[in-house]
């Protein structure tokens, strides 16, 4: 039987939508004008959403969590951090360069990753019982390939990443209109409409179901009871047969 109505409530959840555009406020981004479209449909379900563009903010490159520690003068990560660690939802935009996600996004997964040895009270690694996805734009070839690497990062910190996480548009590859531009057909375009959709169901169906059972269980995936000797039945000498 389809459900007509959805089938929990999500007005306990938060999201963090960070933008990976190379263009500081107030310049157009066309990858903001696809992520409304998630943000909106989140937001018509009572989740409470952050909105993060992160070249508007001094973000040093490294992969420590303070990198005024490491020689820079400025590192405003240390103020978004908590407004990344306390969402529920990560979803990620990035316009295409060369094929490639953008050097901005790059420098997000390395600050993402500057933190994913801190743990939460349960013992597990930070990202443990979030969920992530990534939207892409361009008018060149590289959705797949730049979702396909984006995933990978997020999940292999800890991020669960839900069906059909990712969503993108691009215009003909070459010189041609950008995302939000007159005549592009990216905002009426069905598949990208589509696909938005579901990305956006699919992470609050698994932020749901992640809250309401408390995240993923804290058995044979806790750092530190590794280090003390707890095995959770790993034998480093199993029995072949």
């Amino acid at each position: 039987m389809v459900a007509e109505t959805p089938p929990a409530r999500h007005d306990d959840l938060h999201a963090a939508f960070v933008n990976c555009t190379l263009k500081r406020s107030p310049e157009i981004s066309h990858t903001h004008g696809l992520m409304k479209r998630s943000i909106a449909l989140m937001q018509s379900q009572g989740v409470s959403v952050d909105q993060i563009r992160l070249a508007d903010h001094d973000v040093a490159d490294g992969v420590y969590p303070d990198m005024r520690e490491h020689g820079w003068e400025f590192d405003e990560w240390v103020d978004l951090w908590p407004r990344i660690r306390d969402a529920d939802i990560l979803v990620v935009g990035t316009p295409i360069w060369l094929g490639e996600p953008s050097s901005v996004l790059r420098r997000f997964i390395e600050r993402l990753y500057s933190m994913s040895g801190e743990l939460a009270e349960n013992g597990q690694y930070v990202y443990y019982g979030k969920t992530a996805g990534v939207l892409v734009t361009g008018n060149e070839d590289g959705v797949k390939h730049s979702a396909m690497s984006t995933l990978y990062s997020l999940q292999h910190i800890g991020y669960t990443i839900p069906p059909a996480a990712d969503a993108g548009w691009i215009g003909e590859v070459g010189p041609g209109p950008s995302y939000l531009d007159e005549g592009s057909g990216g905002p009426q375009n069905d598949f990208t409409n589509r696909n938005v959709t579901f990305m956006t169901w699919n992470l609050l169906h698994l932020a749901r179901m992640l809250k309401d059972a408390g995240g993923i269980p804290a058995y044979g995936n806790q750092p530190e009871r590794w280090r003390r000797g707890e095995r959770w039945g790993y034998s480093a000498n199993p029995e072949y047969r």
